[in-house]
């Protein structure tokens, strides 16, 4: 019997939009649904060069601040 032991929740992953930096020089990433602006294209925040649309496979994470 094992006492304290939590029962572990899945981990929920999910193939998501995203931006990435264009910059080789700078590896900053955002989430598609955690992007601020209005822009269709977004800056990146870092290096502020134009960033790129790409897909990834992430941990599934609700952005509440949004509408």
């Amino acid at each position: 019997m094992a006492f304290g032991r939590r029962v572990e929740e899945e981990i929920i992953t999910e193939d998501l939009k995203i931006w990435e930096c264009s910059s080789e020089d700078c590896k900053c990433w955002i989430r598609d649904n955690f992007k601020s602006g209005e822009s269709e294209v977004p800056t990146c925040p870092i290096c502020k060069s134009e960033m790129v649309s790409s897909v990834k496979n992430l941990q599934v994470i609700q952005n509440h601040s949004k509408s």
